[in-house]
């Protein structure tokens, strides 16, 4: 591959890793939001049962259903957490592998000061 085509192909890896970490960064707060479900699930029955909360169907069903979503969206999102970072990984390889075969060559300073 060609210095030309590879900088290409590491420009679109890059574009990709970047969007790898935005949808990491998506997960971890989908992550977050599971742990307030769950949380809040289980906080109702807590203080429902010895009587601190007023103990109605519709509370109970909402408890129930935050827990049990909460713990299908923390596995779903545990699962594309781990295949985003294993496609972050190869994307980094990949590109870390097209920047190795590039001739590249060292640019020395001509003692010119920027400002």
């Amino acid at each position: 591959m060609n210095d030309e085509l590879a900088h290409s192909e590491i420009a679109r890896l890059e574009e990709r890793i970047e969007e790898l970490r935005q949808a990491i960064e998506r997960c971890d707060k989908l992550a977050w939001a599971a742990r307030i479900a769950i949380t809040g699930g289980a906080l109702w029955f807590v203080l429902a049962l010895p009587g601190i909360l007023t103990f109605s169907a519709t509370g109970f069903a909402g408890a129930l259903a935050a827990l049990l979503g909460g713990f299908v969206l923390a596995g779903s999102n545990k699962t594309t957490r781990e295949q985003t970072e294993a496609a972050l990984q190869e994307a980094e390889e990949r590109r870390r592998a097209l920047i190795d075969t590039m001739r590249l060559r060292l640019v020395e300073t001509l003692g010119i000061t920027v400002h």
